[in-house]
């Protein structure tokens, strides 16, 4: 009898610890505000039994490169036109899952104070990958300082450009060093995530910004064969959580919106 009580309480000991331990889920996120979103949720997810580890990123190619070779179970930090772009050059098949948020990509400079004022000959840095350059040419083409052979084309490099008026010159960098060259440049194509982390303010300091009808949302990205596993099923149920979305709205003071 004591042997039997004894067993079953071992058993139940095990199944407790296993339990704690939870699956593990690892995802890949630049830091603002992917990581702190996910810092936000991993006690909820730790109740549902996912133990969740973030890896964070500086870059925007990592993190789909590791999620393609499974050293990821998933990723966020990215749209879906950027999203594509990597599939198309890399033949891979990552898969978008729940949105999450958009971040109203912006025009910064410390020269001048409104477009206008930008002279013949200024010089514009904007990220060099892929839907990123696309996605800041479409910005400049909306605000009237160039047109684009094909004014809707996503992934538009400055070899795209019809028209330029006023002769701007294109500095094509990554986007995380875009911040660092502000007092460089004219005008500096600053994704938001960059921008937060510079602590520059979108809403103050963008002389351009998307508005909230911006198609590009930032997504959850998993693989063909894991995307709906349990584990993704409750890491995309936190994301698109009511607490995430007042997180959002509070902390980034529309700087950062909620796409759910």
């Amino acid at each position: 009898m004591k042997k039997t009580l004894l067993f079953t309480a071992l058993a139940a000991a095990l199944s407790f610890g296993a339990a704690q331990a939870g699956e593990k889920l690892v995802v890949g996120a630049t830091p603002v505000p992917h990581a702190e979103i996910l810092e936000l949720i991993k006690p909820e997810l730790a109740k549902e039994g996912v133990d969740l580890e973030i890896k964070v990123f500086t870059d925007y190619v990592q993190p789909n490169v590791q999620l393609n070779e499974k050293r990821l179970d998933a990723n966020y930090f990215q749209t879906k036109p950027y999203l594509d772009g990597f599939n198309k050059g890399k033949g891979a098949t990552l898969v978008t899952g729940v949105g999450v948020h958009v971040e109203p990509f912006g025009g910064y400079s410390k020269k001048y104070k409104s477009l206008a004022e930008l002279p013949e000959g200024a010089t514009i840095a904007i990220p060099n990958e892929g839907s990123n350059a696309g996605r800041a040419l479409l910005l400049l083409q909306k605000a009237g300082l160039i047109t684009l052979k094909n004014p809707t084309d996503a992934l538009a490099t400055p070899k795209d450009i019809a028209t330029n008026p006023k002769k701007f010159k294109f500095r094509e960098l990554e986007s995380a060093v875009l911040p660092r060259v502000l007092d460089q440049v004219d005008l500096d194509m600053i994704n938001t995530n960059y921008a937060l982390e510079a602590k520059l303010s979108p809403k103050k300091d963008a002389l351009i910004l998307e508005g909230s009808d911006s198609p590009y949302v930032n997504y959850l990205v998993t693989r063909t064969d894991n995307a709906h596993t349990d584990a993704i099923e409750k890491l995309s149920k936190a994301l698109t959580s009511q607490q995430v979305k007042d997180f959002i709205n509070k902390k980034y003071d529309g700087a950062v919106l909620p796409a759910f």
